[in-house]
């Protein structure tokens, strides 16, 4: 498969690359949320938030104060741990509904706190967000931005299995299945499912930081409700809590639209139908997590 990535942009058109780029950005939010819900069972709907602090904090850094784009990413980190901090502490003590309702609204409070804000550009937000460069070599072609996403989804994929495999995954494990269990058994579960939101928030950050300086220019608009519903559907759709099924659903979440655009104004119709056909036939995910 990672041969496959590497030659696909010398044997594609331009727009193919760039449909696969965003597919791959989708793989790195995907399996940071699937940390948050489908191994600690934490049901997030506002996950385009870190991805919008991350975006923004280099976008500001960047382009208003003349920061180097390396040198703005732990930055950009550390407001994404942060604000999984201050939402997650406080909040996460909640469960399923309530929890969802919370995150819902912090997802809106961060893209209208974008929206209103001198420093975020307004409505309007952010442009002329400068391109990075590493080591002479200057990124800002389709073709080299494409190769930066097939590396951190690589090492998306990489963190997410360390991470399952670890005494954290395992106690994300026994939370997610039985709070009160976990806890009798001496795991603290608030701190548990706090590092597992901390967790996402740095991945979705990850996600926005080289987003903003892919497209060179962001507006809350990019950080809409929508796009928290698009990354859980791929998630369920793949199957929680199983990375390669979270790569398969973020794959066909962005590749079924543009499979099917000769449809016209029914493709979103039509994707939309088989969705539910999916999840009637396949209620576990495509790929679901194995039973034991």
């Amino acid at each position: 498969m990672l041969a496959i990535l590497i030659v696909t942009p010398w044997i594609s058109s331009q727009y193919t690359t760039v449909i696969l780029t965003n597919a791959l950005l989708y793989v790195v939010l995907c399996l940071g949320l699937n940390v948050v819900v489908g191994y600690a069972g934490l049901l997030d709907l506002g996950y385009a938030a870190f991805f919008a602090v991350g975006a923004y904090t280099v976008g500001i850094l960047t382009q208003q104060f003349g920061v180097n784009f390396w040198a703005a990413i732990p930055f950009a980190l550390m407001a994404a741990a942060l604000a999984g901090v201050i939402i997650g502490g406080p909040t996460l003590r909640l469960r399923s509904d309530y929890l969802a309702i919370v995150t819902l609204g912090f997802g809106e409070i961060v893209r209208f706190t974008a929206r209103n804000l001198e420093i975020t550009g307004g409505a309007s937000g952010l442009s002329h967000i400068p391109e990075p460069s590493l080591f002479g070599w200057h990124i800002d072609s389709s073709i080299d931005f494409y190769y930066v996403f097939v590396v951190l989804a690589v090492l998306a994929y990489i963190a997410s299995q360390r991470l399952f495999d670890s005494r954290l995954g395992r106690a994300w494990l026994y939370v997610r299945h039985d709070e009160d269990a976990a806890e009798a058994m001496g795991i603290n579960r608030v701190a548990t499912k706090l590092a597992a939101y901390v967790t996402g928030a740095i991945f979705g950050a990850i996600g926005g930081i080289f987003f903003s300086v892919n497209l060179g220019a962001i507006s809350p608009e990019s950080f809409s409700f929508q796009q928290s519903v698009l990354i859980l559907l791929a998630v369920v759709l793949g199957g929680m809590g199983k990375i390669p099924g979270v790569i398969l659903g973020a794959f066909i979440v962005v590749l079924g639209p543009e499979l099917l655009r000769d449809f016209g104004t029914l493709r979103l119709l039509i994707f939309a139908v088989l969705l539910l056909l999916i999840m009637l036939f396949r209620p576990s995910g495509i790929w679901p997590e194995k039973r034991s």
